[in-house]
């Protein structure tokens, strides 16, 4: 049990961060119509992405540590607790069906495991060995990315893991909505710190801090998948044909790409064994399947330079 000295510091360090302040704007927000909180909320939602604008030269490091990790068959795995464990585990789950990645490539992980997805898990976030422990779980190694995700950047269950993956040799990358000043992870590589302000309700970091940090996630899976060749002008061409939306999707950028027939786009896309970019050499190319593959694979996994070349 902490003692009454421990518990007395921890309040103090709390009350100290952003996210733990009271929003002047919204002192009187339980007196006001619907439509009046609606509109406390969005004026305060539309400082948001101007906070993470503010962070893009840092979302721009972090971008080129993963672009190159995953070039070297190194993962981008999140560590975080609550609301911004949530996050990084969804924007993990959506990169294999948008971007045709392994489930291996990201990962999320939330402290308390698969169950506090789903149901608020108290009390496992507040030991740093809690995330020491996932991380060595997870087999972390020099080859991965490992970024911590907390509002508050104090949570002790992604500190753990962000200092444990470092002690392996991971690049660490931490997302918070305290201000860059406040930081104090030093072992950290890039810190991004969209400082978003006080909440409209207090400490509810659900709110404009987990937007905040879903839209740096998004910045960083979306640019590095590009990176990576999994775009083609502004379409998803590596995305994965697992459900009736994504089969017809696929065929309208095959379509869309190389002016052929919906008829077509189906024959071409069973001869590619359901692989968009495939196909799309294979139009565009004039070549079989096996050469496309081949073509693929000599550059990279980019459409543009398979064709030029």
């Amino acid at each position: 049990m902490s003692s009454n000295q421990d518990l007395r510091t921890l309040f103090d360090e709390i009350s100290e961060l952003s996210s733990e302040k009271r929003n002047p704007k919204s002192m009187n927000i339980d007196t006001a119509s619907t439509s009046e909180i609606l509109r406390i909320i969005n004026e305060e939602d539309k400082i948001v992405p101007l906070a993470v604008e503010k962070e893009i030269p840092y979302i721009t490091q972090a971008v080129e540590i993963i672009v190159d990790a995953l070039q070297k068959g190194g993962r981008l795995l999140y560590f975080g607790a609550g609301t911004s464990g949530r996050i990084g585990v969804i924007d993990a789950a959506e990169c294999p069906p948008t971007f045709g990645t392994s489930p291996e490539m990201i990962e999320g992980f939330i402290a308390g495991g698969k169950d506090a997805m789903f149901v608020a898990q108290e009390g496992v976030e507040d030991h740093e060995s809690n995330g020491a422990d996932d991380v060595i779980k997870a087999k972390v190694n020099p080859k991965d990315v490992v970024c911590g995700i907390a509002a508050s950047r104090r949570t002790p269950y992604v500190i753990g893991a962000v200092k444990k993956a470092k002690e392996l040799g991971a690049k660490t990358l931490f997302v918070t909505s305290n201000p860059r000043e406040n930081f104090n992870i030093k072992e950290v590589d890039i810190a991004i710190c969209p400082y978003v302000g006080p909440e409209v309700i207090m400490g509810s970091t659900r709110m404009k801090s987990g937007t905040a940090q879903k839209l740096v996630l998004n910045m960083l899976t979306t640019a590095s998948m590009i990176r990576l060749g999994k775009v083609y002008e502004n379409m998803m061409i590596d995305l994965q044909m697992t459900n009736k939306k994504l089969v017809e999707r696929s065929k309208k950028i095959v379509m869309i790409i190389t002016g052929v027939s919906y008829e077509d786009a189906s024959k071409f896309l069973t001869l590619a064994g359901g692989h968009v970019k495939t196909a799309l050499v294979m139009i565009k190319a004039n070549v079989t399947a096996d050469e496309a593959k081949r073509m693929l694979k000599e550059s990279g996994g980019f459409v543009r330079k398979a064709i030029q070349e």
